[in-house]
């Protein structure tokens, strides 16, 4: 392994970032301290069950999906203070929470269109598959341009994980309030704008691991 672990530093500022800094410096010693690190890195695993449970109750009676929302901003509490509480602690697991953090990451954002797709009419499935390999595609380019600079990069264009969690608990809102129907037209939307902004994200990334291949040559 490398002596040098870039994965637990995040590069880049998303939209809400600074706020959410200023929450995280607050927070992080008022974690009580029976609370471990990894037991925040592991609350996703109740949660992401949670979000899948309340998306097949949400089929009878759609006000499931406010106690979906609460648990998207639980989630988003526990990942955003692991690493801060680990840090703070020394409690050193800097591979493994890299490691489990973003995996279950994966699972969490699963876990959301699993519940979407229960939820939804048939007709929406083709459509969540395309977005769950959309979204995946963000997750993969995160992590091979992480390979290839040792900088791990997930705030992209301004938008960070806490940015999409915000659109999941908006969409969750939206269908308690209006129901299925405003879908038909705002679906293909999401759809097409997260593509827009994955094909920019690797045009940008592989120009700059292009210069920074040219630039090592010369050197050499």
């Amino acid at each position: 392994m490398q002596e040098s672990f870039g994965g637990n530093a995040k590069i880049g500022q998303s939209i809400l970032g600074s706020l959410e800094q200023k929450f995280i410096r607050w927070a992080t010693p008022r974690v009580p301290r029976f609370i471990r690190s990894h037991h925040l890195t592991l609350a996703t695993i109740p949660i992401a069950l949670g979000i899948v449970l309340c998306g097949y109750l949400a089929q009878y009676d759609e006000r499931w999906l406010w106690l979906g929302s609460v648990l998207i901003a639980f989630q988003w509490l526990t990942d955003s203070l692991d690493g801060a509480v680990g840090r703070a602690r020394s409690e050193g697991l800097l591979r493994w929470g890299y490691f489990m953090d973003h995996l279950l990451d994966y699972f969490f954002l699963v876990a959301i269109l699993i519940s979407y797709m229960l939820l939804l009419p048939t007709e929406f499935v083709p459509l969540h598959f395309v977005l769950l390999a959309i979204f995946a595609g963000y997750m993969v380019q995160s992590f091979l341009a992480f390979g290839a600079t040792n900088q791990f990069r997930i705030v992209h264009l301004g938008i960070g994980p806490t940015e999409i969690r915000i659109v999941f608990i908006t969409i969750n809102i939206l269908l308690s309030l209006f129901g299925k129907t405003y879908l038909r037209w705002s679906l293909p939307w999401i759809l097409g704008l997260s593509i827009l902004g994955l094909i920019v994200i690797i045009y940008r990334t592989q120009k700059a691991l292009w210069i920074f291949d040219m630039q090592q040559k010369k050197r050499e």
